[in-house]
């Protein structure tokens, strides 16, 4: 895709410190209490190190705006929806409380493909946190840019159907509903002004949307607190996950995992099983 070459090997690095007022606030959406031991739970890094343009910097969905200068980390590809489709994360030591964050980012691909829902623009990002001078995290984190919806289009999820999920076969399940509030404040905690977690009309008017978009960072990060639940906190190696289908706010959510040879898969399913997220850790 050789117009979006210039892009790949664009590098941009920020800073940042785990504020203990900060870090609480993460705590109190997911019911949490903080470890004992002065370390932060897996999945706190989508909280650091975030994009801080300015209002007058954001496009209409919300997210900033992308052009052709020197100064745009990320390509100005024409297509207007954007979701963060995957990412794939090696766990290399915990994080704790006060230290001082770099986060070095780099565009490593961008590659245009055609699907069922049109012309599609996957941009994939390697992360590194470092934590007090240190490499902490390392992920590679997958953007998708799709077309808009065509006139007429259903609203996307379809409406739920009569099956029921059944987490028979699965060794932990926890069931949730996502609320509007809870989607507001993980949109505070992770800077995200993206419409469709917060602005109904917006998600449904204009990008198809059945109802409020639930974060996919935020069902990942509810995966992670599963897996926590069942083994402690900062166990995990490996996370990766890829998003399947939206989750959509105020329905039932439900959260799997189970062993498989030597790893652990981990899932998201709606109430008529419809799979949302799909999720493999070590």
């Amino acid at each position: 895709m050789s117009e979006w070459s210039a892009w790949i090997g664009r590098e941009e690095s920020r800073r940042d410190r785990i504020d203990p007022g900060a870090f609480g606030r993460w705590l109190a959406p997911l019911d949490r209490q903080a470890p004992a031991d002065g370390t932060v739970p897996q999945g706190y890094h989508w909280c650091l190190a975030l994009p801080d343009a300015p209002t007058a910097g954001l496009g209409e969905d919300g997210h900033p705006l992308r052009d052709s200068s020197p100064a745009s980390f990320l390509p100005p590809v024409p297509q207007p929806r954007r979701m963060w489709a995957s990412s794939k994360v090696e766990f290399l030591v915990p994080l704790n409380v006060g230290a001082a964050i770099e986060r070095r980012s780099t565009v490593a691909s961008v590659a245009a493909k055609t699907g069922g829902s049109g012309h599609l623009v996957f941009v994939d990002i390697a992360h590194e946190t470092l934590a007090d001078g240190g490499l902490a995290v390392r992920e590679v984190q997958s953007l998708v840019y799709r077309d808009p919806p065509p006139a007429g289009s259903p609203p996307v999820p379809p409406a739920p159907g009569p099956e029921a999920f059944d987490p028979g076969g699965w060794d932990a399940h926890r069931a949730l509903e996502p609320s509007e509030t809870l989607l507001f404040r993980f949109s505070a905690l992770t800077f995200n002004s993206h419409r469709i977690h917060y602005d109904a009309p917006y998600a449904a008017g204009v990008e198809g949307y059945r109802g409020l978009v639930v974060h996919g960072p935020l069902t990942a990060t509810l995966l992670l607190d599963l897996a926590q639940r069942e083994f402690g906190d900062n166990t995990l190696k490996t996370f990766s996950f890829r998003g399947v289908s939206p989750a959509i706010a105020g329905e039932m959510l439900h959260l799997v995992l189970r062993s498989k040879d030597a790893a652990f898969e981990l899932g998201a399913y709606a109430s008529d099983r419809r799979e949302v997220m799909r999720a493999s850790a070590t």
